[in-house]
């Protein structure tokens, strides 16, 4: 499974991220497919740069975030976009068999 997540750089107590997609069994600072963008906690405010149209298409991919990167992407209003874009799941009320049916 591909996962969107956080890469942890920089020194002891000076943390930054990248925010990457990567395979689930990857190890946090291990290989990764493609870097997204960066995230740096320590700036007030703190910066978060992500690149829409990558991140966009790895989500339309099936590319799961973690939560982490699903607040960060939420921040960005990516997420937002990708779930409007999304197509809506049937309602448990309303079955695809009972919405083809015309009553008269």
């Amino acid at each position: 499974m591909v996962k969107i997540r956080l890469r942890r750089l920089g020194s002891r107590n000076q943390p930054t991220y990248r925010v990457v997609v990567a395979e689930s069994a990857s190890p946090r600072e291990g290989r990764f497919i493609e870097t997204l963008g960066h995230y740096n906690p320590l700036r007030q405010p703190a910066l978060i740069v992500i690149d829409e149209e990558k991140a966009l298409k790895w989500l339309r991919q099936g590319a799961q975030p973690t939560e982490t990167a699903r607040s960060l992407l939420a921040k960005q209003g990516i997420w937002q976009k990708f779930r409007a874009a999304a197509p809506a799941a049937p309602t448990p009320e309303s079955s695809p068999a009972e919405a083809s049916q015309v009553t008269e």
